[in-house]
């Protein structure tokens, strides 16, 4: 039975538009007059943290502290601007999946596990009036590699729960291959979802435990027991 289920955030939980892709390039040109190269880096399943380190490399930007203080700082500041500007949605059946987790007799502890540093996944889940729904989650400020994010979420789950979670007690649920992977590097079951722009097939040459079009196609029971 599981018992910690963990949502990626953009193309699971919620479309914004590309808001925060908007928000990355404006910070890069405003404060570090960087724009050149911009359109080489790939957002879906990557960490804040991470993107910020490759463009800071291929401008040669020191990777400082104050530096990714600086870039954080106004990012996020932009994205709740565009975000206000904008139609953020959740994705199709979210809630109304997120609802019969919650009516199962055991219903499992939800939570997040996403490459956005906490603020920003904050800033996005509150435009679509989802982030009270998660009682715990793991970011990119736990660290950049998204294997060692998904262990954060496995140790804090445990930690809240009293028990040490096995790898089967744990639901991953996101969009990219990324997902499939730290997912895998658990030990959890995998629940693929193709709301992110990676096809189906894609997303199946991963070999996740199951493979959706969207959550309205699967039940919440289907895959907690």
């Amino acid at each position: 039975m599981v018992k910690l289920v963990l949502f990626d955030i953009d193309g699971t939980l919620v479309r914004t538009g590309g808001a925060g892709i908007e928000a990355f390039r404006k910070v890069f040109i405003t404060e570090f007059n960087a724009a050149d190269g911009f359109e080489k880096l790939k957002f879906a399943g990557r960490t804040d943290t991470g993107l910020v380190r490759e463009f800071f490399q291929y401008h040669q930007i020191p990777m400082t502290g104050e530096n990714i203080g600086r870039f954080f700082e106004h990012y996020v500041f932009l994205l709740d601007y565009i975000l206000s500007q904008g139609a953020p949605r959740p994705c199709p059946g979210v809630m109304e999946f997120i609802t019969e987790l919650w009516s199962l007799p055991n219903s499992p502890m939800l939570g997040l596990l996403t490459g956005n540093i906490r603020l920003g996944a904050e800033i996005k889940l509150r435009h679509c009036r989802l982030w009270d729904i998660f009682e715990m989650g793991a970011f990119a400020d736990d660290n950049e590699d998204r294997n060692l994010i998904a262990a954060a979420a496995r140790d804090r789950g445990s930690r809240l729960l009293g028990k040490k979670l096995r790898g089967e007690e744990i639901l991953v649920i996101g969009d990219t291959a990324h997902d499939i992977r730290c997912g895998r590097f658990i030990g959890a079951k995998v629940l693929a979802v193709g709301t992110g722009g990676a096809t189906l097939q894609e997303l199946e040459n991963h070999k996740p435990d199951w493979v959706v079009e969207n959550l309205t196609h699967v039940t919440a029971r289907e895959v907690i027991s």
